[in-house]
């Protein structure tokens, strides 16, 4: 099988694979070559993988879409590190979600910033003759 994980500005992943496990909403699944066709909607965690020397791999992901069609399966998400080991998985993960969570504060705050100042602007137009 050949496994893709696609994030919006980056292909983090594309290789082949012997096997593949992941989590959705209802639990865990496992994915072989011969699987059959399959769409899942799959929650944050970790997916695991076996390359062609079955050696396994890990990637945090956030919520997304798996799609298994033929030989390819694609990984659709917003979040997804890579790593060998755990806990430097573990470590990574905690650092890139602390940047995720900066940036998202910084965006909510300019985000009321210009609300509150088109709120402003409206109030002003009420009030002139």
């Amino acid at each position: 099988m050949n496994l893709k994980v696609l994030l919006p500005s980056e292909v983090l992943l594309d290789r082949q694979v012997l096997k593949l496990t992941a989590e959705a909403p209802n639990g865990f699944f496992c994915l072989l070559p011969r699987h059959i066709d399959f769409v899942a909607t799959i929650v944050p965690g970790i997916l695991s993988f076996l390359d062609s020397e079955s050696v396994e791999h890990f990637v945090a992901v956030d919520e997304g879409t798996l799609v298994k069609c033929g030989p390819q399966v694609l990984v659709s998400t917003r979040h997804a590190v890579m790593s060998e080991d755990l806990g430097q998985l573990q470590q990574v993960v905690e650092q890139q979600f602390e940047s995720i969570d900066e940036r998202e504060r910084l965006a909510r705050s300019a985000a009321a910033r210009l609300e509150s100042g088109m709120v402003r602007r409206f109030m002003d137009l009420e009030k002139r003759p």
